[in-house]
């Protein structure tokens, strides 16, 4: 089991997720999540989507409803591996075609979403040509959704590897296209338990709430884990969340050089963010089955902005 978690902190100011529950299920191999630094508070722009004009969607490369849908992990990985949409013009133009009119792109080292097909592919263009014949994105774990999938990656050059991240994309319900795409990347600098003072003296004032109420389930699919530790358990018990933790579990926090192994470590990593003032709300969820990406904010008393993050895991094989 493996958990990380990343985080961008453009101005030092960097947090990581409250009560990490590192999750998982069954039993989880895998669990990463990042997260960025402040952000615009009013979430995913969705009252923008309501200014833009309904134009018929792309068909490039995307089946339509008559047929079937391509699932959202073949997609991306059509996109990024042989495609090589980060990478290359032709990719970055692919990547485009199969994007929703009204895509939002939330890249989360730009200072605002990007809004529209238009848009989306005149960013996707930008960074491939700034990247052009200077390595590929790998793919390093994928989760198998089909609504919508997350995807940990590492930029690599030959046999040196660089940057690494995570990215969740979400398709269009009717269409297969790509409606939404939120992407973080590792943080140069990693505060380590700098993140956690900095949390406690943001939040310094902030009283005790009464323990969440939630009724003990053991689900089996990787996304319905997700949101039962994310979504019931949550601000409750910690016991609970680490009943679903594997003896071998590895957490990765891309704030901390190092990875957490096993539960003893993962439990006081936890409890160290366990504290007042944190909430921690998950915004979208993809449906993977064996392995489960989401994206989540987290709100500080005391502060106007919020965190945004994403977090990917894997649970084993029953």
């Amino acid at each position: 089991m493996f958990f990380s978690s990343t985080k961008i902190l453009p101005f030092l100011l960097l947090v990581t997720p409250n009560r990490a529950f590192a999750p998982i299920s069954t039993r989880a191999s895998f669990f990463t999540t990042t997260s960025t630094s402040l952000q615009a508070s009013n979430g995913p722009f969705d009252f923008l989507k309501n200014l833009l004009p309904k134009e018929p969607s792309s068909t490039a490369t995307v089946e339509k409803p008559a047929g079937k849908v391509r699932r959202a992990r073949e997609l991306i990985r059509s996109l990024v591996e042989e495609e090589e949409c980060f990478s290359t013009e032709k990719g970055a133009k692919a990547f485009g075609d199969v994007c929703a009119v009204d895509v939002l792109y939330e890249d989360c080292y730009e200072p605002q979403p990007i809004l529209g097909r238009v848009d989306v592919t005149n960013h996707m263009l930008s960074k491939a040509k700034q990247r052009q014949n200077r390595g590929v994105v790998r793919i390093d774990r994928i989760t198998d959704g089909d609504k919508a999938c997350g995807f940990a990656w590492t930029w690599t050059s030959g046999t040196s590897e660089g940057l690494r991240g995570t990215t969740f994309i979400e398709l269009n319900a009717n269409t297969g296209e790509i409606q939404y795409i939120r992407e973080i990347p590792e943080p140069l600098y990693k505060p380590g338990d700098l993140t956690l003072e900095l949390l406690k003296a943001v939040t310094k004032d902030a009283q005790p709430k009464e323990p969440a109420q939630y009724e003990q389930r053991t689900p089996t699919m990787a996304s319905d884990v997700a949101k039962y530790l994310f979504c019931d358990v949550q601000g409750s018990s910690v016991d609970e969340s680490m009943r679903l933790f594997d003896d071998s579990i590895i957490y990765r926090d891309f704030n901390y050089e190092e990875v957490l192994r096993g539960k003893d470590e993962v439990r006081k990593f936890i409890e160290d963010f366990s504290f007042p003032g944190i909430t921690f709300v998950p915004t979208k969820f993809d449906d993977g089955e064996l392995s489960s990406c989401f994206t989540w904010e987290v709100t500080l008393e005391g502060a106007e902005d919020t965190i945004k993050g994403i977090s990917l895991y894997e649970i084993d094989e029953v």
